[in-house]
């Protein structure tokens, strides 16, 4: 069982001062100073329902996300339902990318000492949990919000379902996208793209680079870090290549596809000709060291969920203005993107106090005037989950110029097919979302780094992956 001094808490407390007391403000750290942003209204129907629960407790555990604004937003938020319901909420944040999280979160359930509530990214987390037996079907939440709302995010239907189930309710949707030095670009004559294949962008950071002046085109690195399984995942499936079949059960790594691949994304970390492109320290990057070097105004490309967008325009830095964005890259299996998106997903824990406070909670915090706050801390990165959310608030029409790409990828038709057959998103895998987990993919390419040939890489990781999955009560 971890240590609950491990996670960093705020409580809320049922205040007499009406929906937003000031005790709620004092315990997320606002100040006068704080832009009131949060319509604090919590709606009859849920308090109706939560009026037996006066008095009550309950636990939340919550992804940290990459924005320390939006995470105070998200306070004000739960402290205004906790005042309106008069109750007492403690919210706690997670790292989610300390890799050991699902053991400890597992561990916590098992010894019944788990939040009631928590929200996790669908594609990474949700299938381990549900594998392990740590969940309570949610089904009934989600067709009350559908009744609502309209449809879910996409994506959420494919990472929160099983067996006909929901075990997860969506939140909010998270932006994945990549970004270019749109000026560095017009400095060399090269006009942007909304489309690029894996060779044009690897040729154009190169043309744009110039280390003398401190630009680097390629922004992306292979330790050991979320972006970095992202990208190289990303890269492996429009060539072809999966971690899994498309039932997420078969461990199918090793093949000419993802070897064509590997070799690819290898080549551009070995070969002299591509040095030039790469920043100091790249091999050692971890998960925040992409978003501060483009921040920082050094990098040319990189590819990241919407938090550096949204911090580089909350904090007005001038490479928002000269980003341009764009969907991932396409390869040799694919004629479009298969970039999906993800979401944060709510979960009421097997053995919650208080299962139903939490999920009225869960019901209050995907509507538009609890997640507006947030999302204009962090535009791009925490966008509605659910179809008439994102007409429910101006903002997420028209806050930004990328909302409607992160709109139409939310929304999009499912599966997305590559020229061999792969169907993206494929089955929800607690396999897959372990291997992801175990850095396998990172510490391939690290491999392949330090001069092993993308074959023989390729085939140890499989092996690894299928011991993971065999873990995972997958043997193969």
């Amino acid at each position: 069982m971890s240590d609950r001094s491990l996670w960093s808490r705020r409580t809320f407390l049922a205040t007499g001062a009406g929906v937003l007391g000031a005790a709620g403000l004092a315990a997320c750290g606002g100040t006068s100073d704080t832009p009131s942003t949060v319509q604090a209204e919590v709606p009859k129907e849920l308090l109706d329902a939560a009026a037996s629960m006066k008095g009550t407790s309950m636990g939340v555990l919550s992804q940290k996300l990459y924005s320390t604004k939006a995470n105070e937003m998200l306070d004000r938020s739960i402290g205004a339902f906790a005042g309106a319901t008069g109750t007492t909420i403690e919210n706690s944040l997670v790292q989610a990318d300390a890799g050991d999280v699902v053991a400890k979160i597992d561990a916590e359930v098992k010894g019944g000492v788990a939040r009631d509530l928590a929200f996790m990214t669908d594609s990474r987390f949700i299938a381990q949990f549900h594998a392990l037996g740590d969940l309570e079907d949610v089904t009934d939440v989600v067709r009350t919000l559908t009744a609502v709302y309209g449809e879910p995010c996409a994506e959420a239907k494919n990472f929160c379902v099983f067996d006909g189930k929901w075990f997860a309710i969506p939140y909010h949707f998270i932006g994945i996208g990549s970004f270019l030095r749109k000026d560095w670009m017009q400095d060399k004559g090269i006009a942007p793209k909304d489309v690029y294949s894996w060779e044009e962008l690897r040729d154009l950071c190169l043309a744009i680079s110039d280390p003398a002046r401190r630009r680097f085109g390629w922004g992306m690195t292979v330790n050991r870090s979320g972006d970095g399984n992202g990208m190289i995942e990303a890269l492996i499936n429009s060539y072809g290549g999966a971690i899994a079949s498309n039932d997420g059960r078969k461990v199918t790594f090793n093949s000419p596809e993802t070897v064509q691949a590997v070799t690819f994304l290898g080549d551009i970390y070995t070969n002299p000709r591509y040095q030039p492109m790469l920043p100091p320290g790249v091999a050692s990057w971890t998960d925040t060291s992409n978003n501060e070097n483009w921040l920082a105004g050094i990098l040319g490309y990189t590819r990241n969920s919407f938090s550096v967008y949204a911090d580089s325009k909350t904090k007005k830095n001038p490479v928002y203005d000269r980003t341009h964005v764009f969907s991932d890259c396409i390869g040799p299996a694919t004629d479009k993107s298969l970039l999906l998106g993800q979401s944060q997903g709510f979960v009421v824990f097997k053995g919650a106090k208080n299962p139903g406070l939490a999920k009225l909670l869960a019901q209050y915090l995907v509507s538009a005037p609890a997640l507006v706050g947030v999302a204009k801390e962090a535009p791009g990165l925490a966008m509605p989950a659910w179809a008439k959310v994102w007409d429910a608030d101006p903002f997420f029409a028209g806050g930004d110029p990328a909302f409607p790409i992160l709109r139409e990828m939310s929304q999009q038709p499912l599966p997305l097919s590559t020229k061999n057959g792969l169907s993206f998103p494929q089955q929800a895998s607690a396999g897959q979302q372990a291997v992801v987990a175990a850095y396998v993919l990172t510490d391939m390419m690290q491999q392949v780094a330090q001069g092993a040939a993308p074959a023989q890489a390729v085939r140890d990781a499989h092996t690894k992956m299928v011991q993971i999955f065999a873990q995972q009560g997958l043997p193969q």
